[in-house]
């Protein structure tokens, strides 16, 4: 393909390099002469290693040029990616003016294109940015319509420094997000020559995509380092206990408690969490994530809270007690917590968990609701219908499979407040559908 790259910068260049290495003819843009100038001479401008190496055979092999000259390059191009920068400002706002700038220039430059042009954002950019900024500036200055003289993708970068040549030709995945299919396919033949699982989705999902990979690398960073401080002080060597951590691809390194849904709960995980910030505090060490957990924790019991409470509605129905389906614990359920809330305010509740039957509780269970939550144990109902019918509201509160069918035939006049994702399918539902967090 004929591809025009927009901003020389780190990411522009390894792109540019790496396209042009794979075969296609590229055609590199920046307002800085010196970059224009390094490009078309064969050297880097930016520090990578291999990155020279490409760049010179791609030049040489007459597949990589650049200019200064936008509209030359939009003209000689089929696909137009954005990688220009978007820096913090001071509060933390991106600095779109580069962004802005660029598709300014290539929106004037489709003026006078007959032929449909596809602009891919490279650049790290906020959902909703190419829908409010990108798209609306394209057409103002090109007077075309989005969809019909030029399309838009959006094709986040996963490049690490110090590995991007790599980091390129061998990605975990090649996202891309778009709302025509004309505009994949013009991004997607890019890749052709990678091999890694392609991912079609919606420009937002992409947009937010780039953002929850870095911030999950950062807490990964933090979480590690904490870990490290407080081992330290114990005296235990931190780099065997985290190598030893990341051996579990089970559950450590999977994908098993990365699910949006409800709070946390259990013997376990809260009771562990608060040991191990009582330990840390004991040895003056301070560690901000772990002690961030539980007020987290606590922050979407209050929104599942608040859905409820929105509604407006008295009779609530509760599908679910245990602080997971497939059991009877109830020891610090989040489940338990919203249940004593909402009778605090008034609401007038039933719940249903077939696991958690008081004739048939036994050992700590038995006296935990029998001096914990008595008041709670006499709205404990024998059927998921017992619980639905009279309800105006249904939470949807673990992903236990009996669930499905009954909640699928709530009635119209009922509102589902579904904390776990339960796999309904929303095109039967008559019920008014509310997810958590989705």
């Amino acid at each position: 393909m004929n591809v025009s790259v927009f901003g020389l910068g780190y990411v522009g260049t390894v792109s540019a390099g790496c396209f042009a290495a794979d075969g296609h003819q590229v055609i590199g843009v920046d307002v800085h002469p010196d970059k224009v100038a390094a490009i078309n001479e064969g050297r880097s401008p930016v520090v990578e290693p291999g990155l020279p190496e490409l760049l010179r055979s791609a030049v040489s092999g007459g597949r990589l040029r650049a200019t200064t000259d936008p509209a030359a390059a939009v003209r000689d191009s089929e696909v137009s990616l954005v990688c220009v920068g978007t820096p913090s400002r001071r509060n933390g706002s991106l600095d779109l003016t580069h962004l802005e700038r660029v598709c300014e220039q290539i929106g004037a430059a489709l003026r006078d294109r007959s032929a449909y042009h596809v602009v891919v954002i490279r650049s790290t950019v906020l959902p909703g940015t190419t829908h409010q900024v990108v798209i609306p500036t394209l057409e103002r200055c090109s007077g075309k319509r989005y969809g019909e003289g030029f399309g838009v993708s959006v094709n986040p970068e996963f490049l690490r420094e110090g590995s991007a040549l790599k980091d390129f030709q061998k990605p975990p995945l090649t996202l891309v997000g778009h709302n025509h299919a004309a505009d994949a396919s013009g991004t997607i033949a890019l890749y052709q020559s990678i091999d890694a699982p392609l991912f079609s989705t919606s420009v937002r999902v992409a947009e937010m995509m780039k953002y929850t990979s870095n911030a999950w690398h950062a807490l990964k960073v933090c979480f590690a380092n904490e870990i490290g401080n407080v081992c330290k002080e114990v005296g235990i060597d931190s780099h065997e206990v985290m190598d030893i951590f990341c051996r579990d691809e089970k559950l450590n390194l999977s994908s098993y408690y990365l699910k949006p849904g409800f709070a946390f709960g259990g013997s376990c995980l809260p009771k562990d969490v608060r040991a191990l910030q009582y330990r840390a505090r004991e040895l003056d060490v301070d560690t901000p994530v772990l002690r961030a957990i539980l007020p987290s924790n606590a922050l979407q019991i209050q929104r599942a809270l608040d859905a409820v409470l929105e509604t407006g509605r008295k009779r609530v129905g509760m599908l679910g007690f245990s602080f997971k389906a497939h059991t009877d614990d109830l020891r610090e359920s989040p489940l338990v917590i919203l249940a004593e809330a909402l009778l605090g305010k008034g609401i007038s509740l039933r719940i249903y968990d077939k696991n958690v039957s008081v004739s048939r509780l036994v050992g700590a269970n038995k006296d935990y609701i029998e001096r914990q939550i008595p008041h709670l144990s006499s709205l404990l109902c024998d059927s998921i219908a017992e619980t639905i019918e009279p309800s105006d509201v249904v939470i949807v509160g673990n992903q236990a499979p009996e669930f499905v069918e009954p909640v699928q035939r709530c009635r119209s006049d009922q509102i589902i407040v579904d904390l776990v994702r339960l796999p309904l399918s929303g095109a039967a539902l008559a019920a008014d559908y509310r997810g958590l967090c989705w």
